[in-house]
């Protein structure tokens, strides 16, 4: 017999009929069901042991059959408002759901106030939402008379002769579930959005309009989502950074996914580069620069052309010889390493680059900057024997917590990726060297008193990796440091440094990123801090506003004074405005100091300070403002 713990948390024992009918009987409701931890339909019968714990609305687990549900109520909308529509996908995401479909005409944004008011007479009507199990030969004569082509192609993918279907009202639909016991229940449901996307991703398929709403259990929640939406939208940074003139992309002219760094955003990336490049000589590595195409044969040996060619650019033929724009940095900094005999002395070696690499993304995945077709990675590979890995593991994670730390970051998720134990023969390297790999991983990460995930089946078939996720200002979660085990490499190129026995020796390697690239970490930044960076950061430190222009001679002496200290400073003295406009548009450029210059300012030697949160610090001799932004730029602190 199973252990039920009922919604009010008594426990009782059953087995066999559902958990739904078992609710039902004892007027109690419920979301789903998790049967040994599992998330499970309540209308599934209950195991034969094992614990169920019955799931509430306003349990967290919930979330996703709530918005599952809230699915097929935008689908059952759609389907009634607009005959002909054909249905595609629906499933819940991280912070709701989406359907995408295929409208017989446009559609537009104006279409989703009516189609969420249909879906509110959905969830009025408190329709009870049955599963019903349908016979392979009766489903695909369902979705014929219904014309459905995309269902019927997700029906052939499932090898089962039962299907499952979950039917609401006049609304049925192919899923595996789970789903709410009835309509009534998503009370608290907005429409979002809607984008086009390629019916399974596949740019040579379809285009369906993908329409994206969100659901949570109460008003409050939901609220609170919405509020953060629109934080998160004032911070966008394909928004803020042409705004803030840091960089643009220009599609017609330059080409998709391809950068201009306007110069406020090339001084911030090159203040990023200084600091990354120093603290990396002080780590011990060594920084090389390579070039940004190579040779077919080159490519061909380190396998990109038979595993990666789609991500690659057309070659380009140079003197009869096909040459490829890079994607990756490795197989050059391997060519390094390759050009001496190494000894066992010499490990371990640190090779870095910020080398730009090029990569073929579909348009419709392009992103601002956070995915692009043309980008610098802050790349490194340790090439080290193999008793040295954990403790170069060890300072990977040293480096990634004092570099990202200094941004502002200092909340991470760890995931650990191993290969499937089940299916070894889909990796290359044998059992000792992936335990000892995945061991030293494990040992690096309890040292560092990391809390990890470990996701078997994750790894690539080359090597385990651990990657590092960081929380931004808004609690949203970014992947950037990786440190990745390669087993393939090594191998593929033939790397060898001779050991203590004076035998060749096959050498460990490890590929890694801590920024990940500098394009979409920039673009992180800018969404992190909404554009107003830290002052050492900041592309304009300070910058010298003049009452009149009177004072134009002194604004401009104090902006050099300023800058021949390193400070980056501006005198705005070419436009003549009102100082009250001035300071607003300081403001709005997000620039940390503002020293406003009047007659009895220049007559003292002195500057009134402001700072662009508004706060007016009055008189201080220049000395001083020199002295306070030199400390905060030094401390890479967030205090102005």
């Amino acid at each position: 017999m199973a252990k039920v713990i009922l919604p009010e948390g008594s426990v009782v024992e059953a087995s066999g009929r559902s958990l739904l009918a078992f609710l039902e009987e004892r007027g109690l409701t419920a979301a789903a069901a998790l049967v040994d931890g599992q998330l499970r339909d309540l209308r599934d019968p209950l195991p034969e042991s094992g614990e169920v714990r019955t799931v509430a609305l306003a349990d967290p687990a919930a979330l996703e059959v709530l918005r599952h549900t809230a699915s097929h109520i935008l689908a059952q909308a759609v389907r009634r408002l607009y005959p002909g529509v054909k249905l595609a996908i629906g499933p819940a995401i991280a912070d709701g759901f989406y359907y995408d479909f295929r409208f017989p005409e446009p559609l537009g944004r104006e279409a989703l106030a009516a189609i969420e008011a249909e879906m509110a007479k959905i969830v009025e009507a408190d329709l009870p939402i049955e599963r019903v199990w349908l016979s392979r030969a009766e489903a695909e004569a369902l979705y014929r008379d219904l014309d459905e082509c995309y269902k019927l192609e997700l029906l052939a993918d499932i090898p089962d002769e039962r299907i499952s279907f979950y039917r609401q009202g006049e609304f049925i639909d192919l899923c595996r579930g789970p789903h709410l016991p009835s309509t009534g229940l998503v009370r608290h449901v907005r429409l979002l959005d809607l984008a086009g996307a390629y019916w399974r991703g596949d740019a040579s398929r379809d285009m369906l309009t993908r329409i994206y709403g969100t659901a949570f259990a109460d008003a409050k929640a939901l609220e609170e989502h919405l509020r953060w939406r629109e934080e998160a939208r004032q911070r966008d940074h394909r928004a803020l950074g042409p705004d803030l003139d840091l960089f643009s992309i220009q599609n017609e002219t330059i080409g998709a996914g391809l950068v201009l760094w306007h110069p406020k955003g090339a001084r911030i990336r090159h203040v990023i580069e200084t600091f990354w490049k120093d603290e990396h000589y002080k780590a011990g590595y060594q920084l090389v620069y390579t070039p940004h195409i190579g040779r077919a044969r080159l490519w061909r040996e380190s396998g990109h052309l038979d595993f990666y060619r789609e991500g690659m650019y057309a070659p380009m033929d140079i003197e009869g010889q096909e040459f490829y724009l890079k994607p990756m940095n490795c197989p050059f900094h391997i060519a390094i390493y390759k050009t001496r005999t190494r000894s066992y002395r010499d490990l371990p070696i640190r090779y870095a680059e910020m080398g730009t690499v090029y990569r073929f993304e579909r348009s419709g995945v392009l992103h601002g900057l956070l995915r692009v077709r043309g980008f610098t990675q802050d790349d490194a590979h340790i090439i080290c024997r193999p008793d040295q890995i954990e403790d170069e593991v060890e300072g990977c994670l040293d480096l990634t917590m004092h570099i990202l730390g200094a941004f502002g970051f200092h909340d991470y998720k760890v995931a650990l990726s191993v290969r499937d134990p089940a299916h070894k023969e889909r990796y290359i390297g044998g059992d000792a060297m992936w335990e000892a790999a995945e061991n030293s991983l494990v040992r690096a990460l309890e040292r560092k008193g990391l809390p990890y995930t470990r996701m078997e089946g994750e790894a690539v078939f080359y090597g385990p990796k651990i990657d590092m996720h960081i929380l931004d200002s808004l609690h949203r979660s970014w992947q950037l440091t990786t440190i990745q085990f390669d087993f393939n490499l090594p191998e593929r190129f033939d790397m060898t440094y001779i050991g203590d026995d004076g035998q060749a020796h096959r050498p460990y390697m490890v590929h890694r990123a801590l920024l990940g690239s500098l394009e979409r970490f920039f673009g992180i930044l800018i969404e992190h801090y909404g554009g107003a960076f830290p002052a050492w950061l900041a592309p304009v430190q300070a910058v010298v506003l003049p009452v009149t222009e009177g004072e134009i001679p002194y604004a401009e002496g104090v902006a050099e004074e300023l800058r021949q200290a390193g400070i980056r400073a501006e005198a705005w003295t070419r436009e003549r405005k009102t100082l009250r406009w001035l300071i607003r548009e300081a403001q709005l450029q997000k620039i940390p100091y503002m020293l406003v210059c009047g007659a009895r300012e220049a007559a003292q030697g002195v500057v009134a300070l402001r700072l662009r949160t508004g706060e007016d610090l009055g008189p201080q001799p220049v000395a001083a403002v020199m002295e306070r932004i030199r400390n905060a730029t030094a401390a890479r602190g967030t205090e102005l």
